[in-house]
C-alpha cells in the first residue's frame, strides 16, 4: 500500500486555504500535517477555523513547517507578494508547491521551472483549479483559431488584488497562441472615459469586474459576420475548487518540472 501524501497548508485560514483543510480531511490518501499562517501559532486547525481540534497545529513559519513536519508537498494560498519567495522555500527543502494564488511574473516562472528542473522536483501553479475553467480556456483557445476576434470579462469578489485575474491572463494567453496579434474595433476608436474599454492584450480586450457577492467567474465572447459565440464558466462557491486542488496534489509528487496551468494536466 502506498504511503499517504503529506500535506501543508500555507494560507490555511483563508478562504481558499479553509477548503483546502476540509478537502485534505475527506481524503484518506493525503495527510494533513501543518497549517501555516503568519499572525497565528501554537493553535490546533480546526480551532481557527472555528471547529473542533482536529489534531494538526498551526504556525506561523513555512520554514518552521517544512523542517518540523516534512511534508511532501505544500499548498500555497497566500498572496502575490509571498508566493514567489515561498516557492524557492519549499524547492530548497526538496518540497513540492502547488500554488493557486497569482501574481507570478513569466521571468519568476522559468526560474522556478529552473530550480524543479535541477533538484528533479515538481511544482504547479494555476491560476485556477476550476476543473470548469480550465475546459473554457481550451474552449476558447479552439474557438480563436475560427473566431479571432474576442473579449474577455471575468468577475470576481470585491476583495481580489490583482486584475485581470490569473484565470483571465491564462486565457487570453492561450487565445493568442491560437490566433496570434491581430489588432480588432474600429481604427479610430476613442475612450471618453479612460479605461472604458478595458485592457488591451495584444490587440483584443480584457474586462475586470470587482463586486460584492460574487465569487469567481469568466465570460469569452467571439464575433465573427453574422454570428457570436459565448463561453461562459461560474464557480458558485470555493467547494468547486477542490477536485483540482486534490488532483495536482497527487500529480505533483510525480513531476521533475513545473507545470504552469492545470489545462497541462487534463487530456
Amino acid at each position: 500500500m502506498e504511503a499517504n501524501i503529506r500535506v501543508a497548508v500555507a494560507g490555511a485560514k483563508g478562504r481558499m486555504g479553509s477548503e483546502v483543510v476540509k478537502m485534505l480531511q475527506q481524503d484518506p490518501s493525503l495527510e494533513f500535517v501543518v497549517g501555516i499562517d503568519s499572525h497565528l501559532t501554537g493553535i490546533d486547525v480546526g480551532e481557527v477555523l472555528g471547529g473542533k481540534p482536529i489534531g494538526v497545529p498551526m504556525v506561523n513559519s513555512l520554514e518552521e513547517a517544512l523542517i518540523a513536519f516534512k511534508p511532501d508537498v505544500v499548498v500555497d494560498f497566500t498572496t502575490p507578494s509571498q508566493v514567489y519567495q515561498n516557492m524557492r522555500l519549499c524547492l530548497q527543502h526538496g518540497v513540492r508547491p502547488v500554488v493557486g494564488t497569482t501574481g507570478l511574473t513569466s521571468e519568476e516562472i522559468a526560474e522556478i521551472n529552473q530550480i524543479c528542473v535541477d533538484h528533479e522536483l515538481g511544482a504547479i501553479v494555476a491560476p485556477n483549479f476550476a476543473i470548469g475553467a480550465i475546459l473554457l480556456m481550451k474552449f476558447s483557445s479552439m474557438a480563436a483559431k475560427y473566431m479571432p476576434h474576442v473579449e474577455i470579462i471575468e468577475l470576481h469578489h470585491d476583495q481580489k488584488l490583482d486584475a485581470p485575474s490569473g484565470t483571465a491572463i491564462k486565457t487570453a494567453e492561450m487565445i493568442e497562441a491560437a490566433r496570434g496579434n491581430i489588432r480588432q474595433g474600429h481604427p479610430d476608436e476613442q475612450e471618453i472615459l479612460p479605461g472604458a474599454r478595458g485592457a488591451d492584450y495584444v490587440g483584443f480586450r480584457i474586462h475586470s469586474v470587482r463586486l460584492p457577492g460574487m465569487v469567481a467567474h469568466q465570460e469569452v465572447l467571439f464575433g465573427a459576420i453574422g454570428q457570436t459565440l459565448s463561453i461562459r464558466h461560474d464557480s458558485i462557491n470555493r467547494e468547486s475548487f477542490m477536485p483540482g486542488v486534490q488532483m495536482a496534489i497527487k500529480a505533483v509528487v510525480s513531476l521533475q518540472h513545473l507545470v504552469y496551468g492545470l489545462e497541462h494536466l487534463i487530456d
